[in-house]
């Protein structure tokens, strides 16, 4: 329960912090600079005091973040034109937790209650209510099927990431090792950060050959990089940290529900730091994915 609440948490203000760094920077350095930052901070932290690029899950790491944070989350940047950032977000968090589920059920045989399902239930469809667009607050983009599509691969990416997390802890313990959150996060990253570079390469290369200019600012200051900082501290470096924490130890079924909250830990930052005040309907589901979270914790 813990490290997954606390992913929410650091996963909140990192998404406030990225819509800031994309604004300060663009698309292609925020997405860049946040992993590579990463990976540096995670590897003097795994090659000093973790397990650096070994272990016997290394692989399966490496392949969670290749799925999940290379994959998924290409997939998720590339809906949000297509679908709006709510309708991304509901997709994704909402299709994640029952994919991870019904995929490490099948894969490793990990079965849940049926008070735990039950609870991870009403957090979803807390979720749902306080993000889900209505005719007086509808989408601000022309949806695309394009963009649902999108969006489904987004939530398999991170559903079945978790779930190849799941089973480099288990091929460790088998191994007689363990994993511990920072070695599994650089490693994640490092996956991550492969499929990112290769992306934004070929991005680059088909954007030379049309004759169309460079889309990276020119006029961005110091304190707009400092965004991105912010941004992978708290997102790549700390929340994915937690992330894998709770992965270690707690199946995916639980860990996805509880993490698929963040949306609604980012509120009452929107209200400090951007004045953003919610609608009644926010609040609602708010209260109720929370009463699940803690039927969840009380059942874990």
């Amino acid at each position: 329960m813990i490290p997954s609440l606390l992913t929410a948490l650091f996963f909140a203000l990192s998404s406030l912090f990225a819509n800031r760094s994309l604004k300060a920077v663009g698309m292609t350095r925020a997405n860049i600079g946040r992993l590579l930052f990463a990976a540096v901070v995670l590897g003097a932290l795994a090659h000093t005091l973790g397990k650096g690029l070994g272990g016997a899950g290394r692989n399966w790491l490496l392949l969670s973040g290749v799925v999940g944070m290379g994959i998924g989350d290409m997939a998720f940047f590339a809906a949000l034109p297509s679908l709006g950032s709510r309708l991304t977000v509901l997709l994704t968090q909402c299709l994640a937790a029952p994919i991870g589920a019904v995929v490490e059920w099948v894969w490793l045989g990990t079965r849940v209650s049926p008070l735990q399902i039950a609870a991870g239930t009403v957090i979803l469809a807390g979720i749902a209510l306080a993000l889900m667009p209505d005719r007086t607050n509808p989408p601000r983009v022309t949806l695309r099927p394009v963009g649902f599509l999108l969006g489904l691969l987004s939530a398999i990416g991170q559903g079945v990431g978790a779930v190849i997390s799941r089973e480099a802890s288990l091929v460790a313990q088998h191994a007689g090792q363990s994993i511990d959150g920072i070695t599994a996060a650089y490693q994640r990253t490092l996956g991550g950060l492969l499929v990112t570079l290769a992306y934004f390469a070929i991005r680059y290369a088909l954007r030379r050959r049309d004759g169309l200019p460079s889309d990276l600012p020119t006029d961005a200051s110091w304190r707009g990089h400092g965004w991105i900082v912010a941004n992978s501290a708290c997102g790549a470096i700390i929340g994915v940290s937690c992330y894998q924490w709770a992965l270690i130890t707690t199946p995916s079924a639980i860990v996805l529900p509880l993490v698929a909250c963040t949306p609604l830990v980012i509120i009452p930052f929107a209200i400090w730091f951007e004045g953003e005040h919610p609608s009644r309907r926010s609040l609602a589901g708010g209260l109720l994915a929370v009463a699940g979270a803690a039927v969840l914790g009380l059942a874990s």
